[in-house]
């Protein structure tokens, strides 16, 4: 018996082959189709290279996106994290609590990610330390509060273009983010600019508020309270203010996204420029709510009156609950620490809507001030602070901020 497994041959001419052949023409001829990968997945994928432009990506917009990219930078890429740190003579690991405070992703070993601005920017904090002018933990706090301050700034004006062009432009969303390739670089430039302009004066103004009349501030709280100043761990003396909105869990569930963001958005520009003209620093806000400094107990006691007054009178915001307490606090990373604090969120929280709360030294600090009228609340227990007599602050005569 044969043991020859070959298949015999195809008759050409039958009606199978003719049927087989049309087949096979016809699955040629079908456009070839990308299976849909699910989004999570592709999302996944891209978080693994975030600096890769997808390949669906017009030509056009990889060249304008690799355009925008050098001149942000400083070049192309061409450098992976052990060259830069070789070249800013020192350690992976200490280049990797660097470029880890500012924000950069974790980074493979192969990953060309790096410019020779990224080495320069290296050397200098690098610099810094070896001649003595910083420790390492301060070097890294320092690049760390870039990052930080300097991710939300870009986010913040990233989605204000894109607001701008989908408000003024008519533009969906999706077109706007898409256009924004081609606005950036018109602008680049000028917003840098402002940028150390803003960071020059800031930096001037915290010199004043923060070192050369700290020390007036505490001699003014320690003479009101008969506090001994003996090194403590609270080393400035401030008003502290919150003002929060009322009812705004359930107005955020009737409001549609772009409705509930333009409420929070006036709120905190309105908030900001109050603040700003009562001479006050606002440190944060949380939604609903604003938490400020000022430097004495009389300009906090306007920013908070000031506040509840404007915001009130605003037909499109609701009205706003408020507190201000005079007090000692720790300032560390931009945000503000201490019981001062505390308690001026545990008053905001037992505020009346419309009206402003303050603690009982406070009260006494500005008793004798015209500008306000302080009336004795029922003594409450406030959570970690014990029975506490609450005074509600309100407008007495003249003095009140100028808002235009």
């Amino acid at each position: 018996m044969s043991s020859d497994h070959t298949l015999p041959a195809r008759n050409e001419n039958s009606p199978q082959a003719a049927s087989d052949a049309a087949l096979e023409a016809r699955t040629q001829a079908l456009p070839k189709i990308r299976v849909a990968m699910d989004p999570i997945q592709e999302l996944a994928q891209a978080m693994e290279n975030p600096l890769e432009v997808p390949s669906e990506t017009p030509q056009s917009v990889k060249d304008s996106v690799a355009e925008l990219e050098h001149r942000l930078i400083g070049g192309k890429r061409e450098f992976r994290r052990r060259e830069v740190a070789a070249e800013a003579g020192i350690s992976i690991l200490s280049a990797r609590k660097l470029w880890r405070a500012v924000g950069f992703p974790e980074l493979g070993d192969d990953e060309v990610f790096f410019t020779s601005r990224d080495t320069e920017a290296l050397r200098t904090m690098v610099g810094l330390v070896r001649e003595g002018k910083l420790t390492e933990e301060t070097a890294i706090s320092l690049m760390r509060s870039v990052g930080q301050m300097a991710d939300r700034m870009v986010v913040w004006q990233v989605e204000a273009l894109i607001e701008d062009m989908v408000t003024n432009q008519a533009m969906s969303d999706r077109q706007a983010r898409r256009e924004l390739i081609n606005i950036l670089p018109q602008i680049i430039e000028p917003i840098e600019e402002l940028l150390l302009y803003s960071w020059r004066r800031q930096m001037n103004s915290a010199i004043h508020r923060l070192s050369l009349r700290a020390e007036t501030g505490v001699a003014a709280y320690n003479q009101q309270t008969g506090e001994v100043d003996d090194d403590t761990p609270l080393p400035l003396a401030r008003s502290v203010g919150f003002a929060d909105l009322v009812s705004y869990t359930s107005l955020s569930r009737r409001m549609n996204e772009r409705t509930l963001a333009q409420l929070v958005q006036r709120f905190e520009a309105k908030s900001a420029e109050i603040i700003s003209i009562g001479g006050g620093r606002l440190v944060k806000t949380i939604g609903d709510e604003v938490l400020y400094v000022a430097e004495t107990p009389q300009a906090g006691a306007q920013i908070a009156l000031s506040l509840s007054r404007e915001l009130g009178n605003d037909e499109l915001l609701p009205r706003t609950r408020g507190a201000v307490v005079w007090g000692r606090l720790l300032s560390r990373l931009g945000d503000i620490y201490g019981p001062t604090v505390n308690l001026a969120a545990r008053l905001t929280s037992l505020a009346e809507p419309g009206t402003v709360l303050t603690d009982a030294n406070t009260a006494n600090t500005l008793r004798n001030d015209a500008r306000f009228i302080l009336t004795a609340q029922e003594i409450t227990s406030v959570r970690g602070f014990g029975e506490i007599q609450p005074y509600e602050l309100s407008d007495g005569e003249g003095g009140r901020l100028v808002i235009d």
